[in-house]
């Protein structure tokens, strides 16, 4: 949904449709989203919870279930498991490879370091929460809507961005104790600079960690890596896009400055690898 709103504005769709129903005094866009923004807000979906609470207790008595769980942030864990099943699921339909998969039910009973959630974590909801804080965060930028517009579209994306970035930090006891932070941050200093190889368990190694995380892909079939490859493309039309929008560019649409931003990610990576190596 989102990367189809961010396609309207880069490709500037939106600007076109928006203006074209101001000057049609066309209300049924804003409707839509009205609409769907407060099915979004999980009012609806959670009925059929509230309605059996209600025919076992009582409705005052599934009220305040309800209520009790919002204040426990509910809400916020079941964001952060779905994230867990959804991420595994999509990868065994296209990869194959079914096996049992922790959805995050341990992390609230103990202290877990920060180099085991980045390991738990990181493909399936760290990555993710960046990229859809960086959608939004273009989307943000160049959308011509208005700003209740906008927060009806976004503000959904936006809870389950924070929630999939720092759920296990907040259901993580002592998550915040500063001497833990110290340890954690030394723990994971030491697994990103230790080397992989043979025999190196990844709770071990970075390296060791990442080779295991795309194990899958060296056992999948070729129609599943074409897929996997056409599913990374969407990065490049969205860059081809944000490339014409900047204004350094000076409304310029010659192929040529696509290139040139090539140019500029290349020198920025080589520059990494040239600093990781030092």
């Amino acid at each position: 949904f989102l990367y189809g709103q961010l396609y309207l504005v880069l490709s500037g769709l939106q600007s076109a449709l928006l203006i074209k129903a101001h000057h049609q005094n066309m209300k049924s866009l804003e409707t839509a989203l009205a609409s769907q923004s407060f099915l979004q807000l999980g009012l609806l979906t959670g009925l059929p919870m509230v309605m059996e609470l209600g025919l076992e207790k009582g409705f005052r008595a599934a009220l305040s279930d309800f209520i009790l769980m919002q204040l426990q942030v509910a809400s916020v864990f079941f964001t952060f498991s779905l994230g867990t099943k959804a991420h595994y699921y999509g990868r065994t339909i296209l990869h194959g490879g079914a096996k049992y998969r922790p959805t995050g039910r341990k992390f609230v009973v103990f202290h877990a370091s920060f180099t085991e959630n980045y390991q738990l974590y990181s493909r399936s909801h760290f990555v993710k929460a960046f990229e859809l804080i960086f959608l939004l965060i273009i989307y943000h930028l160049f959308r011509k809507s208005d700003g209740k517009f906008h927060v009806m579209v976004t503000y959904s994306t936006w809870f389950m961005a924070m929630t999939w970035l720092f759920a296990p930090f907040l259901f993580n006891p002592a998550g915040f104790a500063w001497h833990k932070i110290v340890d954690d941050w030394s723990d994971w200093n030491r697994w990103m600079m230790n080397q992989g190889g043979i025999g190196v368990q990844p709770e071990k190694s970075w390296e060791s960690w990442w080779n295991a995380e795309n194990a899958h892909l060296r056992y999948s079939v070729l129609s599943s890596r074409i897929i996997e490859v056409l599913l990374c493309l969407r990065f490049f039309v969205y860059q081809y896009g944000l490339v014409y929008h900047l204004k350094i560019s000076h409304d310029n649409k010659n192929f040529l400055v696509y290139l040139l931003s090539w140019v500029v990610i290349i020198s920025i990576v080589g520059l990494v690898k040239v600093y990781a190596s030092s």
